[in-house]
């Protein structure tokens, strides 16, 4: 996935949350540049981490979270005054490939950063690997979820969430089974994500003998007219959107606005957020249901880790945790653990990570040789009364 700044009131991610009672790191000194390795590492008693991703755009819904998450583990790790701190660089991409690429750039070559947690999209991302896996820089993304981000052979790269070759097919068979769907449309925003998404989830309605209709719009347009038209005139069970809030909620209102009433509306984590609702208005919102590889859970969740999380997060950023802050938080978990066991330069961050097996906020995170994280549950949530709730696992979900 990847995408602006709306927060996606009532909901939080779960898992096991890391405890940060944090030893210092040696003896106070730093490691010397890595031979052969990326150009990082630390400064002074200082290691520098980026975050890259779409902060400004318009879909950073999905990303300021994650940051969020990212910046909550840094800040209470610095609090414990290790002998080495950490100082959390941002980049705002917006989301483009072109700036991504720049950005990482200059992140190796003038900041001299030792990982980066991104980038949050799938496009940037498949842009910006190229360039990390030269400079060996490891990485993390907390949200990008191409699958075929993993089948580059890259050593560098890795994500704290499944991809969208789980994602897709988890919400097709959620559609045909959990929906009892005999007739869905299925549309793609042509992007790196949103098409790869919708043929997943299109490929697995086949296999389950479901009638698919298929088209694509353009997320630049505002007129979605002639799509809607299909549409109605498909009369389908469902639709199924790939792509972000910003253009799914507008989808969703014209559909609605056309007379598509009966048909369920579904997308998958590009948009997860309260934008999706803010667009389409909240009785046309009603009900629409999004699947996604994160586990977000109410705010009243009782599991006492993710309960202290919840509540750590609310108290820095005065939002509960949306979508993707949990993986944030366990992606920079990740570093700061490197970081506390000595690593503090590009190449043994990376050996480290390869070999790490911790519970995290969001799940346990674990990685396979390409990058994957070992963690493959896809979860569906819905839209009630205005606001976006979890409805179970997409393989046991069913509407009420």
């Amino acid at each position: 996935m990847r995408p602006k700044t709306a927060r996606l009131g009532g909901v939080l991610a779960a898992g096991v949350a890391l405890t940060l009672g944090l030893a210092a790191c040696g003896d106070g000194g730093t490691e010397a540049s890595p031979a052969g390795g990326g150009s990082g590492g630390a400064a002074g008693n200082t290691v520098k981490l980026g975050f890259m991703g779409d902060l400004t755009g318009p879909n950073a819904g999905i990303v300021i979270p994650p940051r969020n998450g990212a910046k909550l583990v840094i800040d209470e790790y610095n609090k414990t005054n290790p002998a080495v701190k950490i100082e959390l660089v941002e980049y705002d991409s917006q989301g483009d490939p072109s700036k991504a690429v720049a950005l990482a750039q200059q992140a190796i070559k003038t900041d001299k950063i030792a990982g980066l947690i991104g980038p949050a999209f799938s496009g940037e991302s498949a842009q910006v690997g190229p360039v990390l896996e030269e400079a060996q820089l490891p990485s993390i993304s907390a949200s990008a979820t191409n699958a075929k981000l993993s089948q580059n052979g890259w050593k560098f790269w890795h994500r704290v969430l499944p991809s969208d070759s789980v994602q897709g097919p988890g919400i097709g068979e959620f559609i045909a089974t959990g929906l009892a769907a005999k007739n869905v449309f299925v549309i793609d925003d042509k992007s790196e994500y949103g098409k790869p998404l919708a043929d997943a989830v299109r490929t697995t309605l086949e296999g389950k003998g479901v009638k698919i209709t298929t088209d694509s719009l353009d997320p630049t347009e505002s007129d979605f007219s002639s799509v809607v038209n299909k549409v109605a005139a498909a009369k389908p069970d469902a639709v199924f959107f790939g792509g972000y809030y910003a253009a799914g909620g507008n989808l969703l209102k014209q559909m609605r606005d056309k007379g598509v009433k009966d048909a369920k509306f579904l997308s998958g984590d590009g948009s997860l957020d309260k934008g999706l609702i803010d667009g389409a208005g909240a009785t046309n919102a009603e009900g629409a249901l999004v699947g996604c590889p994160c586990y977000i859970a109410t705010p009243d969740v009782t599991d006492a880790k993710v309960k202290s999380f919840a509540e750590a997060y609310k108290a820095a950023f005065g939002a509960d945790p949306a979508i993707y802050a949990a993986e944030g938080y366990d992606a920079a978990t990740v570093f700061v653990e490197a970081i506390k066991a000595g690593n503090t330069t590009p190449d043994k961050i990376n050996q480290f990570i390869s070999t790490v097996d911790l519970a995290g906020v969001s799940k346990q995170v674990k990685f396979e040789g390409n990058g994957e994280v070992a963690a493959k549950d896809i979860y569906i949530y819905q839209v009630k009364n205005g606001v976006i709730g979890l409805l179970g696992k997409a393989n046991e979900a069913k509407l009420g």
